[in-house]
């Protein structure tokens, strides 16, 4: 068996992706503030929540002064402010709810926006590599990375249930990192012919997806239901198949004509996205056209890491080629792992999602929109969709058949 990879194979590596040893996608240790001429930002970034609630939040921004983006040099400080105008435009479209969206992020929010996400190479929406990915901090530098050490740099309307959806979401991502830590590996043995090699490597990657899942068991403890679908879900809402805003957005400053961004999905972490090109699963062309989308929401290495897993060998193929039974066992394991994540997170989105949209659904029928009553203040716009615009239900268990497909080794 030759074991060694040529000049034209040379070993696949993490390093050009940005992917931290120690966090995998998540950034290491986000700034909490800027240089002291962005405070304006900061000033409102940070009391979005209560600037809402007091109906304050337009006004505040539209009074907001027009700052030069060039003075931002880090990546770490392009984050934090992408982060903090993320969650200001969120605030600013869905104040007032679905009935009352705008037309129009005024130049002074706009135009700083669009610059810095040319920048990063993201979209000027809140993403999943804002929303989770750069907005935490440990309570105490030397403590435990869990819900009790954690803290949020910047929320929006939902309380403890934000920062527990937030948290929990961060939890996921970093129980993946062993996986995203033994693609190399298995990469590299598919490459060398090295079945041990390759076998070992996946038994590490099948622990860590339980992992992943039995973080998104936390959910249920730190997630009010009724508070994620009447409150929190609007805030994390796009322009892009929402009947609440069918043209979309126009950026002041930046263009004339609206563009269109769809909000935070799960779909827009790498994870997933990762973990399928390795495993071989082929999704149906409207889940996989939706999938692709969403790589448009990720930092721009990571995105190059999934198309560049997607070009290797095929670890499938070579499972099949070698016949080892304890191989085969090991792959087989990584599917049952990966298909047990996808159905918990079809229970997850039920009861969070499709439930109070039919509890909503009933009291609206019975004409009983009460405000004791959290589900009821849900936008009607997105009651089975995802908040990437997706038809979750539908597109979720599609996605699981496909995984359950890449079983069959025949």
């Amino acid at each position: 068996m030759d074991t060694t990879i040529t000049d034209t194979q040379k070993p696949f590596s993490l390093d050009p992706y940005h992917v931290s040893e120690e966090f995998g996608f998540i950034l290491p240790a986000p700034l909490a503030e800027l240089p002291p001429y962005y405070q304006p930002w900061m000033d409102i970034a940070q009391h979005v929540t209560e600037l809402i609630y007091s109906h304050m939040l337009r006004s505040h921004i539209l009074k907001m002064p027009l700052l030069n983006t060039q003075l931002l040099e880090s990546h770490r400080e392009l984050r934090l402010a992408h982060l903090a105008l993320g969650v200001m435009t969120m605030g600013y479209v869905w104040q007032e709810g679905e009935d009352d969206t705008v037309k129009m992020l005024p130049r002074n929010l706009a135009i700083p926006y669009c610059e810095v996400s040319q920048r990063l190479g993201l979209p000027p929406i809140l993403t999943h590599a804002d929303a989770i990915l750069a907005n935490w901090r440990k309570r105490d530098p030397q403590g435990l990375f869990d819900m009790e050490n954690l803290e949020l740099l910047v929320t929006l309307p939902g309380g403890d249930s934000v920062r527990g959806f937030f948290m929990v979401t961060l939890l996921v991502e970093l129980a993946a990192v062993p996986a995203i830590k033994s693609i190399p590996l298995v990469i590299n043995g598919v490459q060398c012919g090295d079945a041990e090699t390759v076998t070992r490597a996946l038994e590490e990657f099948s622990q860590a997806i339980q992992g992943m899942t039995d973080a998104l068991k936390l959910m249920h403890v730190y997630v009010k239901p009724e508070v994620f679908y009447g409150i929190m879900r609007i805030y994390l809402s796009g322009w892009k198949d929402n009947s609440s805003m069918p043209a979309g957005l126009v950026y002041e400053g930046v263009q004339a004509e609206p563009m269109e961004y769809s909000g935070g999905s799960a779909a827009q972490s790498s994870l997933l996205h990762c973990f399928d090109e390795l495993l071989g699963v082929k999704h149906e062309a409207m889940s996989g056209a939706f999938l692709t989308r969403m790589r448009n929401y990720m930092p721009p290495s990571h995105k190059r890491l999934i198309q560049d897993i997607s070009l290797q060998p095929s670890l499938r193929g070579f499972v099949q080629q070698q016949a080892c039974e304890p191989l085969t066992a090991a792959f087989q394991l990584c599917v049952t792992k990966l298909l047990a994540l996808r159905n918990y997170h079809i229970n997850v989105v039920s009861l969070f999602i499709i439930v109070p949209a039919a509890r909503a659904r009933q009291l609206r029928n019975q004409g009983n929109i009460s405000q004791e009553e959290t589900v009821s203040r849900a936008p009607r716009a997105l009651e089975e969709k995802g908040t990437g615009g997706s038809d979750i239900m539908s597109f979720l268990k599609t996605v699981r058949d496909r995984t359950r497909d890449v079983f069959n080794l025949k």
